[in-house]
């Protein structure tokens, strides 16, 4: 597996860069796996594929702050990004990993792998409800997937050093929660994971081996998916 450690200046082109992998992957010959890692400068709210925003995000408090609302290619709820949340995405083959063709093993497989690499940096890692990763119970990671014929994009968040009370301004109780939330505010449920993001990076470079640096990325690609996706409000605001 090849490594890109790449932050876009925008937010709307780092997730078109996210997605832009997985279509390289689908358009290349042999099976085609990438682990990346980027770090949005500036706060923003990112959506999920299906998320209605009215219901998910405080929109009047993002307006008031200048914090834009974007829409990602996965599923899942709303979560914030910005300086102190590590970003990770993998796109992963599902040729060469076929026990990924079958949905329910496909958080199983990838945050099992993620859980056996964070635990030897803080003791008591674990994966909880659908696809969140928790220190306790306390949620620090959540993660979405995308799937395509022949590979997948798994990607997610990872707290490590971030402003926590910004969850609460932004965003309002997910329409869904997992039991093990128990009913808790974002400020009592949400918790940074005390290492460094550089320590993570280590962690899950060696997880997956990914010790491979990348030096081309799909530039054109993502600028397309740019101009014709995420730059543009039908698709970050959307019918939904």
């Amino acid at each position: 597996m090849r490594r890109l450690e790449m932050t876009r200046p925008t937010a709307a082109e780092n997730l078109a860069l996210d997605e832009a992998l997985l279509d390289e992957a689908e358009q290349a010959d042999d099976p085609l796996e990438t682990l990346r890692f980027w770090e949005s400068p500036k706060p923003a709210v990112v959506v999920g594929r299906s998320s209605v925003i009215n219901a998910e995000v405080r929109r009047d408090a993002c307006r008031a702050d200048g914090v834009p609302i974007f829409r990602r290619p996965s599923g899942g709820a709303a979560v914030v990004i910005g300086p102190g949340c590590l970003m990770y995405a993998l796109v992963l083959s599902e040729r060469l990993r076929p026990r990924l063709r079958q949905l329910d093993c496909v958080h199983e497989e990838v945050l099992g792998r993620m859980v056996e690499a964070l635990a030897t940096l803080v003791p008591g890692v674990r994966c909880d409800g659908t696809s969140d990763l928790a220190l306790g119970t306390c949620k620090f990671s959540g993660n979405s997937v995308r799937r395509r014929r022949g590979h997948l994009l798994y990607h997610g968040t990872l707290l490590y050093d971030f402003p926590l009370p910004w969850i609460d301004r932004w965003l309002t109780m997910p329409p869904r929660t997992p039991s093990y939330r128990e009913g808790r505010p974002h400020d009592r449920f949400v918790v940074n994971l005390p290492v460094s993001a550089e320590a993570i990076r280590e962690a899950l470079k060696k997880a997956w081996d990914a010790e491979t640096p990348r030096d081309d990325w799909p530039a054109d690609r993502t600028a397309q998916l740019v101009a014709e996706k995420y730059a543009r409000s039908k698709w970050n605001e959307g019918p939904w």
